[in-house]
């Protein structure tokens, strides 16, 4: 960045929005070639898909709400302030089995975005 180029302050409020799923929020809070932060927003009761990334390893870390996440078969339970590393090519699914929604930051590096490959139950 030149000198003197103030940096911007990101929010829910002001970045990128996107809808997932049937219901389900993602902002994205830092978007570059080598990383990605997004905040996302899962409703009670709504879950991802279940998958892997080939290239991207992630970080999960719940901000509220309580978080399911399935690795490999053994399934995590993330309340707020808990977090998890998910490496390359590791199945996984991300469920919202609680009574409220579910509000977390997922870091990706190399961004996941095209990176993401189904995988049976």
């Amino acid at each position: 960045m030149p000198p003197g180029r103030k940096m911007k302050i990101k929010s829910t409020k002001n970045t990128e929005h996107y809808i997932w799923g049937e219901n389900c929020d993602g902002w994205h809070l830092a978007k570059s070639q080598n990383l990605s932060i997004i905040q996302e927003r899962v409703p009670a009761g709504s879950s991802e898909i279940r998958h892997l990334h080939q290239r991207a390893e992630q970080f999960f870390f719940v901000l509220s709400g309580t978080a399911t996440l399935e690795i490999k078969g053994i399934e995590y339970q993330l309340h707020p302030e808990q977090g998890i590393h998910v490496p390359a090519n590791t199945p996984h699914q991300l469920i919202n089995r609680g009574t409220e929604e579910l509000i977390f930051l997922v870091t990706s590096t190399p961004p996941a975005k095209g990176d993401r490959v189904a995988v049976p139950n």
